[in-house]
Formats: structure tokens, sequence, C-alpha cells
């Protein structure tokens, strides 16, 4: 039996330690409201953090730029699933060298999973003496804290933590959108995947209690947002360890029963524990998003057991065909590996063929990368990166091939849509209830707000139309 979720109230001393940062902020930057410049990278569970940091940040008097020259604290929220993505982390950082060089007030922090890995911290601490503060996901909490002792110390401080199967509430939010946002409902992940480093860096999963979930999205909703997705590693396994009788579909249910004209959306979801009532929840209620993202990772069910995924394909194709049979409009995309150690041409032609099978309206790929800890790492991977990259060719034009098809199925018809941002003078960004861009030309106070829009054109993965 998975142990019970411990829910606490942010701790007493951090809301001391934001007042008492105020004072030290002021001493520090002779300025009430010194800049922080924050930048994400990785999945939305980051920027979701990066919201609580400039939450509790904006408690403090700072203000926020986009602009690291004029910046007095720079925060890096890091992501540690691919080899790519600690690589860009490791060259901003060195590109810092020189700001810090001519501010020596600057204080750079280093946050996020990567930060979570001791091999990682070690080299940070090594190779990067200008970098003042790293914490890891486990102490996002203490964020008061720790800076408050970076700042008064003059000491480098680097803090990992470990899990300690306690969720925090209470910690302020400053959301980057007005009418499109994130909502947390779990954190953490219990499958470990072969690949996959994240159970190492964000730990078990805790799902937060069902009350305070819609509690949040109705106030969010009272706000004027017209978008909400629900946020978990593996949102179908949302409810384990609470004393409530709750399971996922019953609190997507929940969610969307609350009053007012908004668009229910969520990711990801793991194949293992997809199941029909969730479709029918989404099938059943039209305020929730018909798009389903639904990562397969392989068509192999030899590779998908040594990816330790707990599906074959015959699951899989179950559960799409379901959804498929329940949701007509359905728009499926999905993650997949190419390269994975052992991945034969055999293996690779059964994802080929699981994709013309399915038709998915996009997918995200990835060239398999190894992390540092995980059992796949120590696989043998015989194959070479051009025998890998040759594949990963075939993949994206089979699948432009039927984005194209699945786009052009969709000229002529009149979509409700959301409308997203300027994409060019003139054109604007929206997007269809399955997550499908369409351009359409408009002006930039409609941008926020619903509309339908008909449409006249299909490239091969985007939308073109006009407003009615």
């Amino acid at each position: 039996m998975p142990q019970t979720n411990k829910t606490e109230l942010l701790p007493r001393e951090q809301e001391d330690y934001i007042d008492r940062l105020s004072e030290v902020l002021l001493y520090r930057y002779g300025t009430q409201h010194p800049k922080v410049f924050i930048h994400t990278y990785g999945c939305q569970q980051n920027v979701a953090d990066s919201e609580k940091l400039k939450g509790m940040l904006e408690k403090t008097g700072c203000g926020f730029t986009e602009d690291k020259e004029e910046a007095d604290i720079i925060i890096f929220n890091t992501c540690a699933v691919r080899e790519h993505a600690e690589d860009r982390v490791f060259g901003n950082v060195g590109a810092l060298k020189a700001l810090k060089r001519r501010k020596p007030s600057l204080l750079i922090a280093l946050c996020g999973c990567m930060m979570e890995q001791e091999h990682i911290a070690e080299k940070i601490y090594n190779s990067f003496p200008y970098v003042g503060l790293v914490f890891g996901t486990h102490v996002i909490h203490r964020f008061p804290e720790l800076l408050y002792n970076a700042m008064t110390t003059g000491k480098r401080l680097i803090e990992r933590g470990t899990d300690d199967g306690k969720i925090y509430e209470g910690i302020p939010v400053r959301r980057d959108g007005s009418f499109k946002g994130w909502l947390p409902v779990m954190y953490g992940c219990d499958n470990f995947c072969t690949y996959c480093i994240v159970p190492y860096v964000r730990g078990r999963e805790r799902s937060r209690k069902p009350q305070i979930v819609i509690d949040e999205a109705r106030s969010m909703i009272n706000a004027g947002y017209k978008e909400i997705t629900l946020l978990g590693q593996n949102v179908n396994s949302y409810g384990k360890g609470l004393e409530e009788s709750v399971n996922f579909p019953r609190l997507l249910k929940s969610v969307a029963d609350i009053e007012g004209d908004f668009w229910l959306s969520f990711m990801t979801s793991h194949p293992k524990d997809a199941s029909k009532e969730l479709i029918d929840v989404i099938a059943d209620n039209p305020k929730i998003s018909t798009h389903l993202h639904l990562p397969f990772q392989s068509g192999s069910d030899r590779i998908l057991k040594l990816m330790n995924r707990h599906y074959d394909v015959a699951k899989y194709m179950d559960i799409v065909n379901y959804a498929k049979s329940r949701i007509p409009d359905v728009d499926l995309t999905s993650d997949v590996i190419v390269g994975f150690p052992g991945e034969t041409e055999e293996d690779f032609q059964c994802t080929l063929d699981l994709i013309e099978k399915v038709e998915f309206t996009s997918l995200f790929t990835f060239i398999y990368s190894p992390r540092v800890g995980t059992p796949a790492a120590r696989l043998e991977d015989p194959d070479s990166h051009e025998v890998k990259a040759e594949r990963m060719g075939r993949l994206l034009r089979l699948q432009e091939r039927i984005s194209a098809k699945r786009t052009a199925s969709m000229v002529g018809r009149r979509l409700r849509v959301l409308i997203e941002e300027q994409a060019r003078e003139g054109i604007l960004n929206a997007r269809t209830h399955g997550g499908v861009v369409v351009e359409v030309p408009g002006s930039t106070d409609l941008i926020g707000s619903f509309a339908e829009a008909e449409i006249t054109e299909a490239g091969n993965f985007i939308l073109r139309g006009r407003l009615v």
C-alpha cells in the first residue's frame, strides 16, 4: 500500500524569511524592487515551479525582467530529461561569467531537476565558481530561506534535498499568463522507465487533495482564465496515497463541472494507467479538450519491455481505438524515442507501423539520450548516431504526410478556437479544442478570447482560416 500523502502549509519560518528578505535586498541593491530574470527549461511542471519562485520573490518586492543585463538576480530552472537541455544550461551559465565580473552584486542561482543529480551539482561547484545558489526540486518551498542565506553569508550555497513525501500548499504563485494557466495535481513518478531520470530527481508520486485542486481551479476561472491544464508526470495515477477515494477521471470531471466558460486539458497520461473511464469523461464533457497526449515511445513490444513501460502494443491500441470510437474528433499526440539501446531495424519498423495505424495529429520525437543513473544508460548501444538520425528522418517524413492528411480533412469546418497570441502583423495564432494551431487575421484585442473560425487552408501541421 502506498504511504498516505502528507500535506502541510508553507512553514511559517519561510514567511518570516520573505519579510526579512525585503530589507536584505534593499541593502544589497539600494532599491526595494530589484529585478529578477528567470529562465525555465523543460516541461510544464518546471514552468509551474518557476511561477512559485516568482510568487515568493514578488512578495519580497522584487520585479521581473526579460533582460539578463539589467537583472540583479538570475535564476535558471533546469531540466534533466535530455542531454541537449543540460548542455544548453552549461553554455548559458558560462556566458554569465563576464556579466558577474561587471556586476559583483549579481546573484546567479540554479535550481530544478539537474540540480538533484550529484555529479551535476559537483560540476557546477567546480566549474562555475560565480554561481552563488544551487538548489533542487525537493526544497523549492525553502527558497526564501536559501536566498536569504546566500545573500547574507556571502558563501556559495548548494542544497539538494531528499523527498520527504510531503506536499507544501500555500506557496504564493505569480502566473505567467492571464488566460492560460498550469495547475499541478500531483508531483513525482513511480514508474521508473529505464531511460528516465524523473523519478530520481522529482521523487515518488504525491497527489494534492482534490478539494484544494478544485478550489484553485475555481479561483483561476473567477480570475478570467480560459484554459486550465492539469499537470502531473502521470496524471492517470492521481489519487494514490490520498485518504479520499478519488481517481483522475473523477477529479477531471469535478473540475469540469465548475461553472464558467473555459477549456480543461491535462498532461501527461501513461498508457498503462489510461482507462476507458477517462475516455468516457472526456467524451461526455464539452469543456474537456479533445487532445489526448498518450506517449507510446516505441512500437516494439521487445523494446517496451526493455523500457519497463508495463504495456504492449495491443494494450496501447485498445485504448486508442476506444478513444477514437468515443471521441470522433480526438487529436492524438505522442512521444517517441528513436534509437533506444538495442533497437533493431525490425523494432523501428514496428514503430512506423504503429504511427501509420494511429495517424497521430503530431509527434514529439527524440533520439535516445542516455541519463547517468538510469538502467538504460548501462545497456549496450551498438548503433551509431548516423543510423539513429537516418531512422528519425524516415519517421519525421511519415508523420509529416499523416499530419498533412489530418489537417487537410479539417478544411471547410467551423471550429471554436481560443486566440492565444500575435503571430505577425495582422495575423493571430489561435488553437482548436484539440490543440491544433490556426492562423487567422485579426487584431490583438482578441487575444485571450474564444471565437469561431472557418478553416480555409491547411499546412502540414497548422491550419489557416478566418474568424466568423
